[in-house]
């Protein structure tokens, strides 16, 4: 597994050490900025489970890890994610976005050789909805969707996408694609945008909210995104896509108002006192207005579907994140 100390790969790798204990899992990450060890302190000296501090871009180091390491499957999770910061510095976004992902592949390639039989190898790319552009009010992303990327972020897992996708056509690799919309749950990196406004709900300081705030996402429970990797990796068919979201569209601004209104209970303060401090501001480049998900596919033939509900979840995702800052 690429990347394990961050929010979503964290509970991807305590998932699968737990629900498959004759799995013997080995985790790849850098530790940049979003990394933390303390994220896998619960599972790390579980037997299965093995840490390999590292650059997945280093093809040297990767398939030295692919020959001593026996790798016989590749879930491939890590990415360069903050949007803003691709906006800023694309070619940290290409070296760790595309090459990483092309160094896994050709170190799965030489390890497995061609025409992998997918019982024993797989090639699993977890990837984004944002390649596929923006949606205007009506309709939604399917697996069909043409990729239409919008910002260096999305054109990057774009291109990664494809490398993948090609090397099914090119060499036989057994591999499977999924393309998620935005996930939500404990333990995100602070910098990410709901402990973000919920911490600055806490302080009692400006919310910028981009635009009007018209912007739409749907929004995932990560550990329904975990259960929908989990069915992909185990009986996705190879070569094939699936989208996976969670029905659940909402809009930036209604999404903040009805977080203040929690808070306020929550901090025992007068309903409505928060949103005195909402500040619409300048919207941000390349912010796509509406992403939206049909994982029809996902539910029809691989019977999956989300089981957590946003709304009832959201006090106690706001009272997570207030404890956590409180006690930061």
């Amino acid at each position: 597994m690429t990347v394990a100390a961050v929010f979503i790969d964290s509970n991807a790798a305590r998932f699968t050490c737990t629900t498959y204990p004759e799995y013997r899992l080995g985790v790849w990450d850098k530790l940049t900025c979003a990394g933390d060890l303390k994220k896998l302190e619960d599972i790390s000296t579980l037997e299965n489970f093995a840490f390999f501090e590292g650059d997945i871009a280093d093809a040297a180091v990767v398939t030295q890890i692919f020959s001593t390491c026996a790798v016989d499957s590749v879930m491939h999770l890590a990415a360069e994610a903050h949007a803003d910061l691709a906006n800023e510095n694309p070619r940290v976004f290409v070296q760790t976005n595309v090459v990483g992902a092309v160094t896994w592949l050709n170190a799965a390639r030489g390890a497995w050789g061609e025409h992998a039989d997918r019982q024993k190898h797989l090639f699993y790319h977890t990837a984004t909805d944002e390649v596929y552009g923006s949606l205007g009010a009506e309709g939604l992303f399917t697996e069909t969707t043409a990729y239409d990327p919008r910002s260096p972020y999305s054109a990057s897992k774009t291109a990664s996408d494809h490398f993948v996708r090609v090397s099914h056509h090119t060499c036989g690799l057994s591999l499977v694609i999924s393309n998620c919309s935005n996930k939500y749950g404990p333990i995100q990196y602070p910098e990410k945008r709901i402990p973000v406004v919920i911490r600055q709900m806490l302080e009692r300081k400006p919310i910028p909210v981009y635009g009007k705030g018209e912007n739409i996402r749907d929004w995932l429970f990560v550990g329904d995104h975990i259960a929908a990797t989990d069915v992909i990796f185990h009986t996705g068919k190879s070569g094939e896509t699936c989208d996976v979201g969670g029905d659940n569209e909402w809009k930036n601004s209604d999404l903040v108002t009805k977080w203040y209104a929690i808070v306020d209970v929550q901090l025992e303060r007068p309903v409505g006192n928060a949103l005195e401090i909402i500040t619409f501001v300048a919207d941000r480049k390349t912010h796509d207005l509406r992403y939206a998900i049909d994982a029809s596919k996902l539910k029809n033939e691989l019977n999956w579907e989300p089981k957590k509900q946003f709304d009832a979840y959201l006090s106690e995702m706001v009272d997570y994140y207030l404890n956590f800052f409180k006690h930061a």
